[in-house]
């Protein structure tokens, strides 16, 4: 009888335990509805297209803040190669662009090509758009007693080449890459997604970077300074995205199950 009596009360503890979580459970629940409720359209659609935004938001302004440092050509020296030096050449977009790829693969691979191109085309609008905002400025009279109009059009200047170069490259290249991915994924069956972000990057990058090159700098830097220029900012933005990618494939899965998660109103 007393076994029977402390197991009727264990179980009667745990009864009453599962009972109160199922309530407090009941009751989040509850307050998540009238929350939601009380929210407007807007809100909503905000509310559940949130991480796609923000990851939008940083992709465009990667691009934009990119385009700005991209003007400036960068040498880290030279390798001696038999009798030859090969000049290690960039531009100043090396730093921060290969994150543009990582962040149009998450995009690509987690809400499709639909919505990857919006963004992209959003970004290419917006990157238009302070290209033009920039060249107005710069035309604009400069205020009395300011004495840097010259060095403002020397850093921020609208070079036609370079905002060309970097609006056309940056629309082929991220398309190319996109599509490629999107392709990749349907022949795979959604398999193979290291595989497939590389495949999707080397493709990518490499009309990239030939179009900015080409139509940026193409007579300013000639012979071996220009080939290596081209291939060294190509090899640099694709093993970026090689050691990146347990990243790139961290964030693609935490993206996924976040949003397989969310509540859909």
């Amino acid at each position: 009888m007393g076994q029977r009596a402390v197991s009727g009360t264990v179980m009667s503890d745990t009864h009453k335990n599962e009972m109160a979580a199922n309530e407090g459970e009941a009751a989040q629940r509850t307050a998540e509805q009238r929350e939601t409720e009380q929210l407007t359209p807007g809100a909503k659609a905000a509310r559940s297209g949130a991480r796609y935004t923000t990851i939008s938001a940083v992709f465009v302004g990667v691009l934009l803040i990119s385009n700005v440092v991209a003007v400036k050509p960068i040498a880290f020296g030279a390798i001696a190669f038999g009798g030859f030096e090969l000049p290690l050449v960039f531009d100043g977009g090396v730093f921060l662009f290969p994150l543009a790829y990582i962040l149009g693969d998450v995009l690509a691979e987690v809400y499709g090509l639909k919505a990857s191109r919006r963004a992209i085309f959003t970004a290419f609008g917006l990157a238009f758009v302070a290209s033009l905002t920039i060249w107005l400025v710069q035309i604009s009279p400069p205020a009395d007693g300011w004495e840097n109009q010259e060095a403002f059009a020397a850093v921020l200047g609208f070079v036609p080449r370079i905002v060309a170069a970097s609006l056309i490259a940056f629309l082929a290249g991220q398309l190319i890459n996109a599509w490629v991915l999107d392709r990749l994924r349907m022949r795979t069956s959604g398999r193979f997604l290291r595989m497939r972000l590389i495949g999707s990057t080397v493709v990518g990058q490499l009309i990239d970077t030939l179009l900015f090159c080409t139509i940026a700098f193409a007579g300013i830097i000639t012979g071996i300074d220009f080939v290596m220029y081209v291939l060294l900012g190509y090899l640099v933005k694709v093993l970026a995205e090689v050691v990146l990618l347990p990243l790139t494939t961290r964030v693609i899965s935490a993206v996924r199950q976040a949003e397989a998660a969310e509540p859909r109103q």
